[in-house]
């Protein structure tokens, strides 16, 4: 089997690559870019039985394959399957925008839906896609002024002063946007120069019973069987360029679609898949990747388990609540899953083991050659010693993201007024009036999918293991004072929410 990955980081120009074959045990791993497919990696891909050309993936003068593939709302891939705009995605991508179409009496989640004419297809308020226009290599002009000798905000801050003189007169047009991010460890910089589109409809989908048929929601397990599939459409203005939502709009016409063969595969054909999101642990230490199995990883899936067996009985009782909480139930569980895989697919392997082993190949290596150990000796001392020193604190992290970030959701309508009460400070009336209209919207959104009495008793069981999991040099005088003396944290969560603004 060969495999080569593409990939860009997370929700920006992210693709993955995998080359699969038959006929060669040969493997060849790595971070590809595509901006260098040509150059390269095209060589290597034709050997392993590719037909299509570099050119035929990623091209700026022509229609590729770049312009069949989008980012699908938060991070997955989809893919345009007609020259009128039909999207491509799994069921579990499209969860959230078949729940906001969902009602008790329209259920689609549980039954399904299939509009039989384009007039019959749901807007999806909120959902958007967002396609790669081209990727530009901009490291020079990010690092410019940049030195060793500069401390770590010095470099940020000159760093970002770069980055905002790149994204204004890096030429683009008014309805593109510029996003440029790191690699490599912030050693190179790309812009991404991207399009979105928000007129997206729900087509088709089938019913979560075969969409997620067993409760296989996301896609952690191989072999699966699940009819894992949902349908969209793109819709754009006369001019085929982003417009919002109206009944005017016309289906999208790509630069590039992908047809659906039906002739079937033999052995040894090759196979390539393209999509989002992308990123790699692939280069961790032996340090990190041991602080991710033994520390980081338990405490999230803890942190995820109590939060679903919280919701769990509610929804299993009452199908309002289930629709409720649907798409947030599978939120959680996604990385849950992915993260009790982690845990014992990283254990079964003894992949701490192997890293150590490798990195002992590559110091024995380094002490064979003056020049690689002048450059590189003290590299894995030094990377070793920073998450020792990040170790006290990547437990207490992770739980913060976990309890008070992605759910409680009081937190979250705290975070609200708390953006609220900076924009007035910082722009005055004005702004204040500006924030407050995404404010208002996002607290709806989170009252339509929470009841207090399950998101109170969520805070009542995530709040014990976030306390016990942070330092007590990391809780804050004015927390301390609040807590429970008694270690009553239902009575804590409901005096809480009782009081609460």
């Amino acid at each position: 089997m060969q495999v080569f990955k593409i990939h860009f980081r997370r929700n920006f120009a992210v693709f993955f690559l995998f080359l699969l074959t038959s006929s060669s045990a040969f493997a060849g791993e790595g971070m590809w870019l595509l901006l260098f497919l040509q150059s390269l990696n095209e060589a290597d891909m034709k050997a392993a039985g590719l037909k299509i050309s570099a050119e035929d993936i990623y091209s700026v003068n022509k229609g590729s394959m770049k312009d069949a593939l989008m980012i699908f709302g938060g991070g997955c891939t989809a893919s345009v399957i007609s020259d009128k705009g039909l999207v491509l995605t799994n069921h579990h991508c499209g969860y959230d925008a078949i729940q906001e179409a969902s009602s008790m009496q329209h259920n689609y989640l549980r039954d399904g839906f299939w509009a039989t004419k384009q007039a019959d297809e749901i807007p999806s308020d909120g959902l958007s896609v967002t396609f790669i226009q081209r990727i530009e290599d901009v490291t020079k002009a990010a690092l410019t002024g940049v030195t060793d000798k500069m401390s770590l905000a010095d470099r940020r801050v000159a760093i970002d002063k770069n980055i905002a003189d790149i994204q204004k007169n890096l030429p683009h047009e008014s309805y593109e946007k510029v996003d440029i991010r790191p690699y490599y460890k912030g050693n190179q910089y790309f812009a991404c120069i991207t399009i979105t589109y928000t007129d997206v409809r729900l087509v088709g989908t089938p019913p979560e019973s075969l969409g997620k048929f067993g409760g296989e929601t996301d896609n952690w397990l191989w072999p699966r069987h699940t009819a894992d599939f949902s349908i969209f459409r793109i819709y754009a203005g006369k001019d085929n360029l982003p417009a919002a939502y109206s009944p005017d709009n016309q289906p999208f016409k790509p630069k590039k679609s992908i047809p659906i063969s039906l002739d079937g595969i033999k052995e040894g054909d090759f196979t390539m898949i393209l999509g989002f999101p992308g990123r790699t642990d692939e280069y961790l230490p032996a340090s990190a990747v041991s602080q991710l199995v033994e520390t980081i990883d338990p405490a999230r899936v803890e942190l995820r388990e109590k939060a679903l067996g919280v919701m769990n009985p509610y929804m299993i009782t009452n199908d309002t609540i289930k629709l409720q909480y649907a798409d947030k139930f599978v939120s959680i569980a996604n990385y849950w899953k992915k993260w009790k895989g982690e845990m014992m697919g990283l254990r079964q392997t003894r992949a701490v083991d192997k890293k150590r082993s490798y990195e002992q190949d590559f110091t024995v290596r380094l002490g064979k050659d003056t020049a690689l150990q002048a450059l590189y000796g003290g590299l894995l001392p030094q990377m070793n010693d920073i998450y020792i020193k990040l170790a006290p604190y990547a437990k207490a992290q992770e739980s913060y993201t976990e309890v008070v970030v992605r759910t409680v959701d009081i937190f979250s309508v705290a975070a609200q007024l708390d953006a609220l009460g900076k924009a007035f400070a910082k722009g005055g009336e004005k702004a204040y009036v500006e924030q407050l209209k995404i404010v208002k919207t996002r607290v709806e959104e989170l009252r339509k999918h929470t009841r207090a009495a399950i998101d109170c008793e969520i805070l009542a069981t995530l709040f014990p293991i976030y306390i016990r999991n942070l330092n007590p040099d990391f809780i804050s005088p004015a927390l301390q004072a609040q807590l429970p003396p008694s270690g009553d944290y239902a009575l804590w969560a409901k005096n809480l929410y009782a009081n609460s603004i």
